[in-house]
Formats: structure tokens, sequence, C-alpha cells
């Protein structure tokens, strides 16, 4: 297994309908680990990259209703 992850700027903070569905999703996609940052609308989420790819796992985030601003550089997770 390889673990990656990839962090996101949400347009707006997660509510508890769209955490559930995340939970959901993780035992069926491979999504290992979230990590939510809703003062700055932040999502990371570690995944298993032997089994999903980066596209793969914005699809699940889109099927949660998760809207998604963009995908963070790693330097712009470091500086914020």
């Amino acid at each position: 297994m390889t673990f990656l992850e990839l962090t996101f700027e949400l347009q707006r903070p997660l509510q508890p309908e769209q955490l559930r569905r995340l939970g959901e999703f993780a035992n069926t996609y491979g999504l290992r680990r979230f990590r939510v940052d809703n003062s700055n609308r932040r999502l990371s989420v570690e995944y298993d990259a032997s089994r999903l790819k980066a596209t793969e796992v914005i699809q699940v985030l889109r099927r949660a209703r998760i809207a998604v601003a963009r995908t963070l550089e790693p330097e712009e997770i470091l500086s914020g």
C-alpha cells in the first residue's frame, strides 16, 4: 500500500451530513483518513494510492456533495 494525502480548499465549511457521507465512502473506496479544518475551509484526505487516483478521490468528494474550490499545493499548506 502507498498512502498519499491531498488537501483541498473548500467553497464552504462542511456540514454534518457531508461528514457522514465521507465516512460511508471511506469503507468502500480506500480512503484512510480525513482532517477537517472548517475555520480555514480545508479538507485533507489520506488515501491508498495503490487503489485510487487523485481524480477518483475528487469524484468521491463530489458524490458526497462537497464543493471543492481547488487542490492546494504543498507549499500553500505549509504557509497557511
